[in-house]
């Protein structure tokens, strides 16, 4: 029952994540998101087989086995975006790589407000469902600033990179999966986004 829960709210994160990459790129003039039907909230339009799918099914297996905390992150179906269709592409794409991320944190911060509200207080079920939500939020929302392709922080540093650079840099995104799966099997990927996650959270009082 827990799983299915912090599943559903993990596709609600991804699905919110999404769609604001895909309107923050309309808004600066590409409409490839809206004219192929992924500015929609609808979750099915968003799933990826690989990071919606693959990788959360592989650390629930890992909590199953490991007895470990169950956390999910991941990515969806990354929404088309064309940065010649903007009006300054190598600025914009720093906007649009920054958006889901973003997003993921003010819905944390929204739920962090319903949280505190009396009603949700006096219900254990329910506070510990937000906590959940908040967590998940947070963790989508480290994990993909991350500067590894196909993610967030890696459109945002490419923004940043001399032209050249980016390029280079570019090249990478065949191999982000291997280099993600390699850093979780170390046990290094948790090292990394854990210390903001518990700072985040404590700033927005939810408990791990």
């Amino acid at each position: 029952m827990r799983f299915v829960i912090t599943l559903s709210i993990f596709f609600l994160a991804v699905m919110i994540h999404e769609y604001a990459h895909g309107w923050i790129a309309w808004k600066l003039g590409d409409a490839t998101a809206k004219s192929q039907g992924r500015l929609t909230l609808n979750p099915i339009a968003h799933i990826d087989p690989v990071g919606t799918v693959l990788l959360p099914l592989i650390l629930f297996i890992t909590h199953l086995v490991t007895r470990a905390p169950l956390i999910l992150f991941g990515w969806a179906k990354p929404v088309p975006v064309n940065f010649r269709n903007m009006r300054n592409p190598k600025r914009d794409m720093i906007w649009v790589g920054l958006a889901g991320p973003t997003a993921n944190v003010l819905f944390a911060v929204l739920i962090s407000f319903i949280l505190k509200s009396p009603i949700v207080m006096m219900s254990p079920f329910f506070t510990a469902i937000l906590n959940v939500a908040i967590i998940l939020n947070l963790v989508l929302a480290v994990f993909n600033i991350l500067p590894i392709p196909p993610l967030d922080g890696s459109r945002v540093l490419m923004g940043i990179l001399p032209r050249k650079l980016s390029m280079e840099y570019a090249k990478l995104e065949p191999y982000g999966f291997i280099i993600i799966l390699g850093l979780v099997y170390l046990g290094l990927l948790g090292t990394v986004i854990w210390p903001l996650v518990i700072f985040l959270s404590d700033l927005l009082g939810a408990s791990l």
